[in-house]
């Protein structure tokens, strides 16, 4: 895969700076205090996010092998062993861990993101957040939907059923306290959570086969891949960045792993990666 690769002069971690002001990118920066004292490049790279010096990095993850694999049945149409009457009571329940479209080859519901994320954009956080304040989990059918969420911290998550029976989320974290509280039906919980590096498993004793992923991040730039395996982060700081594609039937789906694979973005352009290939050998035994 070709990438164009980006030119320019790496900065120090801070610059001493003999002028009364600075500009980059057409972002003027007045220098406060004596002329040796120095101003931190991350700094200057917020500024200048929030005048325009962003991009976009875009691609799919699609299945690597020569045909889409069929959907995995959980529970049969009827055939649930608990609460049938709700559970798998019109049709058969997918497994959603490995999600391909025949057609397309696309994958889905895998989390797409930037590690450690050189520079910031507050203004998409506030955009974000203002938003979507809460996003929302559903127990419907006896099925978590979605079955993954991505979310910044400053997001609440509202977990809610729409199911006639009991059920209740189980939520097992690494950094945040883990939480196993009942939802009766029709019933609604809210929760806030801290950013984490890793992704938190979430699960309904009840109802076993019921199982989903979250993300929190403290950063907005992430996305979860569409039914054809697209994604697209927005706003992202220009320079080189590391991107991570995480598929639970394979874990880390990029080169380099959970350090990410270097994209670098360009401002007011769009980086394109192309088809990121999720290698059926990996995939992991039921």
């Amino acid at each position: 895969m070709t990438m164009l690769q980006s030119k320019g002069i790496r900065a120090p971690r801070s610059v001493a700076l003999t002028l009364a002001a600075l500009t980059i990118g057409g972002l003027s920066l007045a220098v406060v205090g004596p002329a040796h004292a120095g101003i931190p490049v991350d700094l200057i790279a917020s500024s200048a996010t929030s005048q325009g010096a962003v991009g976009t990095i875009k691609g799919r993850l699609v299945w690597g092998g020569p045909e889409a694999p069929a959907p995995k049945v959980l529970v049969a149409k009827g055939q649930a062993q608990k609460d049938s009457g709700v559970c798998a009571s019109q049709a058969d329940l997918l497994d959603h861990e490995l999600v391909v479209d025949p057609k397309t080859k696309g994958v889905r519901y895998a989390f797409v993101y930037l590690v450690r994320p050189k520079g910031s954009n507050p203004d998409a956080v506030k955009a974000l957040v203002a938003n979507h304040p809460a996003v929302e989990i559903d127990q419907k059918n006896c099925e978590f939907l979605p079955y993954v969420t991505a979310l910044h911290r400053e997001q609440s998550i509202l977990f809610k059923s729409s199911d006639p029976v009991n059920h209740n989320v189980h939520v097992s974290p690494f950094t945040n306290e883990g939480f196993n509280l009942i939802l009766p039906p029709n019933g609604q919980l809210t929760k806030k959570l801290v950013a984490e590096r890793r992704v938190i498993p979430l699960g309904c004793d009840i109802h076993p086969w019921m199982k989903g992923w979250i993300m929190v991040f403290d950063h907005p730039f992430f996305a979860v891949t569409e039914p054809d395996g697209s994604f697209e982060i927005k706003g992202v700081p220009a320079g080189e960045q590391n991107l991570v594609v995480w598929q639970a039937a394979v874990g880390y789906a990029n080169e380099g792993l959970g350090r990410g694979m270097p994209v670098p973005v360009e401002a007011g352009r769009s980086a394109d990666v192309g088809d990121l290939k999720l290698d059926p050998a990996r995939v992991k035994a039921p």
